[in-house]
């Protein structure tokens, strides 16, 4: 048995509309993925998430959750779902990216990463086993193995010395997370009735059956292990025959998906397009794509158009908390003068609650006036937005219109109210 099944429904040209099945939530995709850094999507309520904006699977970070509260802690409650209380999919990232980013911090070696904590300066250590152990604590869906994330503008042999350690990463990542599979680590892990497996923080299991139902248009599926899964990355940067080699070495290993990583760090749009148009389409078809980081809403429907399936970035919640918001006119900066009288909502062609409700002069006024709601408000509204876009795409896919959404979109895009 399979931990995720996958199926492409729908397809035009390389865009893809698809059914990702995991133990906990049936995905339609493409998807977005709301950020949730410290185990939480930053100014929004699961509960919010769960009904109005109906994410089927949030992220948690591995780096964030390693340095506190820790794997222990997390382990002795149970894991992140009841920890959290989020009862639908995870992915975790592995840390890399952010353990990388600490350039002046950190010590690499083939054992893995030696740094100091941004919180403490405490001395710490991630490796491939490291962070498969603090995945399965985490009890994700979707695990990520432990990558090394080169600079943007790294030069060619840089990146293949960078790609090679990645793959070698990739082998010792799928080894351990076997190994803990097989032990019974993972605390997320369902039974075949579609509980946890656990103790008496269980979450009733009527509930966890309902949400591994499928939607009415997708196809019955063979039973899923109950297990995590793991996708590896790809690597190589702006080098398109590393990127190549990259993605052979990764697939020869073998993974339940496929990521690929190091774009959106600095280089130019050009450069992260032509490697998707490159590389996505050579991707194993028959499993998701995960393009990590990405991005904006354009960004979206152009990495679509070549063929990827899962995204993820923070710009909804970011831009959120100041004062940026994200419409089908492009984005607006809610902190503009020109909005203190304005009494239209952030977009009128968005249906979510912010925008039947609130005004742009009264969400002005809340952040000059430094109250906490109007980053919670615009938040809502953005990952609104980022979520309905999928949904559309999605849509568009089924009926063969993407290629028509995808011009009318872009078109939109350049009138920022």
């Amino acid at each position: 048995m399979k931990p995720i099944d996958w199926k492409v429904i729908a397809q035009e040209g390389e865009a893809r509309a698809g059914i990702l099945r995991t133990r906990r939530s049936v995905i339609e995709t493409p998807v977005f993925m709301p950020v949730g850094t410290q185990g939480t999507v930053k100014g929004v309520r699961y509960e919010w998430l769960e009904s109005e904006l109906d994410a089927r699977i949030i992220l948690g970070n591995t780096y964030h959750l390693f340095l506190r509260p820790g794997a222990e802690i997390i382990r002795e409650l149970g894991g992140l779902h009841r920890f959290s209380t989020w009862n639908r999919s995870l992915l975790t990232d592995s840390g890399g990216f952010q353990v990388f980013s600490l350039t002046d911090l950190r010590k690499l070696t083939e054992e893995g990463v030696e740094f100091r904590s941004h919180i403490d300066g405490s001395k710490k250590f991630l490796s491939p086993e490291v962070s498969m152990e603090m995945q399965a604590a985490l009890g994700a869906e979707i695990v990520m193995v432990f990558d090394e994330c080169p600079p943007g503008d790294a030069g060619f042999d840089q990146t293949r010395k960078s790609l090679e350690m990645t793959a070698r990463w990739a082998k010792r990542s799928k080894t351990r997370f076997d190994e803990l599979q097989e032990s019974g680590m993972d605390t997320g892990f369902l039974s075949e009735e579609g509980s946890a497996v656990t103790d008496s923080l269980s979450l009733p299991s009527e509930k966890l059956i309902h949400n591994l139902q499928p939607p009415a248009t997708a196809e019955p599926s063979s039973d899923l292990s109950g297990q995590q899964a793991l996708f590896g990355i790809i690597q190589g940067a702006g080098h398109l025959p590393l990127r190549r080699e990259s993605l052979d070495l990764t697939t020869a290993i073998g993974f339940d998906g496929y990521a690929i990583g190091g774009l959106s760090v600095g280089e130019e749009k050009t450069v992260m397009y032509d490697v998707l148009e490159f590389l996505a389409p050579q991707m194993p078809s028959q499993a998701p794509r995960y393009l990590m980081g990405v991005g904006t809403p354009e960004d979206l429907i152009e990495a679509v158009s070549r063929g990827v399936d899962m995204f993820d970035c923070v710009m909804p919640t970011r831009n959120g908390r100041t004062g940026g918001a994200f419409t089908s006119r492009g984005k607006l900066n809610i902190r503009n003068a020109k909005f203190a009288r304005d009494s239209e909502p952030l977009d009128a062609e968005c249906p979510c609650s912010v925008c039947r409700r609130y005004s742009r002069a009264y969400l002005r006024h809340l952040y000059q006036t430094g109250e906490m709601l109007a980053a919670i408000l615009i938040s809502h509204h953005n990952l609104a937005f980022f979520l309905d876009l999928m949904r559309k795409v999605r849509d568009s896919i089924k009926l063969g219109r993407f290629s028509r959404f995808r011009k009318d979109f872009l078109e939109k895009m350049p009138e920022n109210a």
